[in-house]
């Protein structure tokens, strides 16, 4: 892999650890709060950050077409 896509890598691991760890908090806090209201915004929170999760591993490990293809790549090619 070019320093480019490991650099790429790294940086999405490093966001993805920092929402997991911002789901813990989330999944602490929704047992400690005794308010309705914002036990629902923690949850629906919680929700959120999973799918952006899970974004984010599924474009590490290149799960999605989308995160196979190369920019632009369909865009410019040419009809003959």
């Amino acid at each position: 892999m070019a320093n480019g896509g490991e650099d790429a890598l790294y940086h999405s691991r490093e966001m993805r650890e920092c929402m997991n760890d911002l789901l813990d908090e989330l999944h602490q806090q929704i047992k400690e709060v005794e308010e309705p209201q914002l036990k629902a915004m923690f949850e629906m929170s919680s929700e959120v950050l999973g799918g952006l999760v899970k974004a984010f591993h599924d474009y590490e490990m290149k799960n999605e077409p989308a995160w196979r293809l190369k920019p632009f790549s369909r865009l410019f090619r040419r009809a003959h």
